[in-house]
C-alpha cells in the first residue's frame, strides 16, 4: 500500500494536487497525522467532499473489516494538516454522528458508487470524519 500511496502524493504533488487514473475528477487531498503510536509523521491521500466549515474524509478502507490507521491517529490527536490542491492548511478532525454523518456518507455515495460498494463490504459503520479549520 506504501508504494502504491507514494505514486499519488507524488502525483498530487507534480500536478497541483489533481491525479489520473481511478481518481481523475475526483477530489482528493494529502491528510497528514501524526502516529498514534509511532508518533511519526504520517501522509494518506484520500477523497473527501466539501461540508460547511469544512471538508469530510471517509474511512472506508475499500470495506475492510477494521478501520484504517489514519482513523486511529486522528482520534488520538485530533490536530492535523491537509494539502488541498497546492494549499497546506491547519485543521482539526471530529467524527460526525448521527444525522450529520448520514447526510454527508449519503450524499458520498450517491456521488461516488464506490463507497457504497465498501458499504456493503464491511459490517462495521464506515467513519465519516469532518475536518475544520484550526482556530
Amino acid at each position: 500500500m506504501s508504494d502504491w500511496n507514494d505514486k499519488i502524493i507524488a502525483e498530487f504533488r507534480a500536478n497541483g494536487g489533481q491525479v489520473g487514473g481511478q481518481f481523475t475528477g475526483a477530489p482528493l487531498l494529502l491528510l497528514h497525522t501524526v502516529g498514534a503510536k509511532s508518533g511519526q509523521l504520517r501522509v494518506n491521500p484520500m477523497m473527501y467532499q466539501k461540508v460547511d466549515g469544512g471538508y469530510a474524509v471517509f474511512g472506508s478502507k475499500a470495506g475492510a473489516p477494521t478501520n484504517p490507521d489514519w482513523y486511529h491517529n486522528l482520534l488520538a490527536r485530533p490536530q492535523v494538516r491537509a494539502e488541498i490542491g497546492t494549499e497546506t492548511v491547519e485543521l482539526v478532525a471530529r467524527v460526525a454522528v448521527d444525522d450529520e454523518r448520514e447526510r454527508i456518507w449519503s450524499a458520498q455515495k450517491a456521488t461516488y458508487a464506490g463507497f457504497a460498494d465498501y458499504e456493503r463490504k464491511t459490517t462495521r459503520q464506515i467513519p465519516v470524519v469532518v475536518l475544520e479549520p484550526a482556530p
